[in-house]
């Protein structure tokens, strides 16, 4: 399994807007059908550069999707989060290839 992970820093004075439009671009992300579901995290660090970081983790379908959202999606998706929030977001990307996953229950 991949993980495409988003790491965005948004702006104090943009945040309540970006942290608004970013529960919708989510559902749009998902309704490509390349990923299986999505989480929004906050990167609890406080950042030398200010603002509030965050992190959306997507799991996708198979590399062959994610390949393919980047193909066919990604470009329109990306773009209107940059026109909104141009100089008050730094956003970068990773992928992340899920190994083993492990999880205990108490009961």
């Amino acid at each position: 399994m991949i993980i495409y992970n988003v790491t965005v820093n948004i702006d104090d004075s943009a945040h309540d807007e970006w942290l608004n439009w970013i529960r919708v671009h989510i559902p749009q992300v998902l309704a490509t059908g390349k990923f299986i579901d999505a989480r929004l995290t906050k990167v609890l660090v406080e950042e030398e550069m200010g603002g509030t970081t965050y992190s959306i983790q997507y799991k996708a379908h198979s590399r062959e999707a994610l390949d393919a959202y980047y193909a066919e999606d990604a470009e329109r998706l990306r773009g209107d989060g940059a026109k909104r929030f141009a100089d008050k977001m730094l956003a970068f990307r990773t992928e992340l290839e899920v190994i083993d996953e492990y999880s205990v229950n108490f009961n």
